[in-house]
């Protein structure tokens, strides 16, 4: 039991289209103006919380079934992975 939900999550990244843009560099900008959270896989179980105005890489997007784009990010200054967040929820002007 305790495979089958990373197993999950594995086949739900599997079944999403194709990465639409990377390599962005970004800061948090959560429009709620609190902490952004950070998950496993988009819309999965939430790991972490990034405050606004943290600086982040976008290593991948892609855009669910529901037409939301969700970024996988990591620390701007070490690369070390975040996870998945809402696109829409980073600033990369």
């Amino acid at each position: 039991m305790t495979l089958a939900r990373p197993l999950f999550a594995l086949a739900v990244l599997l079944a999403l289209p194709a990465p639409l843009q990377a390599g962005e560099l970004c800061r948090v900008a959560d429009p709620t103006g609190t902490p952004l959270n950070v998950r496993t896989a988009p819309n999965f179980k939430i790991v972490g919380a990034l405050r606004n105005g943290t600086r982040v890489e976008i290593l991948q997007v892609v855009r669910g079934d529901d037409g939301k784009q969700w970024a996988f990010i990591a620390d701007a200054a070490d690369g070390r992975a975040h996870g998945w967040v809402f696109r829409s929820y980073l600033d990369c002007r």
